[in-house]
């Protein structure tokens, strides 16, 4: 089996001290989605989280974590982030912002940090997966490691729920 590459996000994780496990998968250019990755790994789509970044009318970039089935409801998150209002991250602008590739933003280790809220739903599991930062990579982590890795705090984000 070939070596799993550390990414910068394990890098932050391993410097913090944070146990953590790298989940590699197999990529499917076609579908970079959640429930892709819930299958591929055969694993509830809930205990898979997306890295959403957005774009407030008072504070800029700021970064939504939610589970992988959710939508993010935008007048939560402005309400969380001390926005009024607040939109979707252009996917041009991705990378750009964050360093990072749809399908492949982590929550850590992003060009510049950006105030980051992890959904409430996340309180109730043990281990939750997010991305390593590159596709075909995820980290597995308890939701409070996540919180004090990336300076986030827990917020309703979730749409429907």
């Amino acid at each position: 089996m070939a070596k799993i590459q550390k990414t910068n996000a394990a890098r932050i994780l391993d410097r913090l001290h944070i146990d953590y496990m790298l989940v590699p998968y197999r990529v499917d250019e076609s579908d970079l989605g959640a429930e892709h990755l819930a299958r591929e790994l055969g694993i509830d789509l809930d205990r898979i989280f997306k890295t959403l970044v957005l774009k407030g009318d008072r504070t800029g970039y700021f970064v939504c974590v939610v589970p992988g089935g959710a939508e993010v409801d935008l007048k939560a998150a402005a309400r969380a982030s001390g926005n009024k209002s607040c939109a979707m991250l252009p996917l041009r602008d991705l990378q750009p912002v964050t360093g990072y590739v749809r399908g492949g933003c982590s929550p850590l280790g992003m060009k510049k940090h950006f105030s980051t809220y992890l959904d409430e739903s996340a309180i109730l599991l043990d281990r939750i997966h997010v991305s390593a930062g590159i596709r075909g990579l995820q980290l597995l982590l308890a939701p409070d490691d996540l919180l004090r890795a990336a300076d986030a705090v827990y917020a309703p984000l979730a749409a429907g729920r």
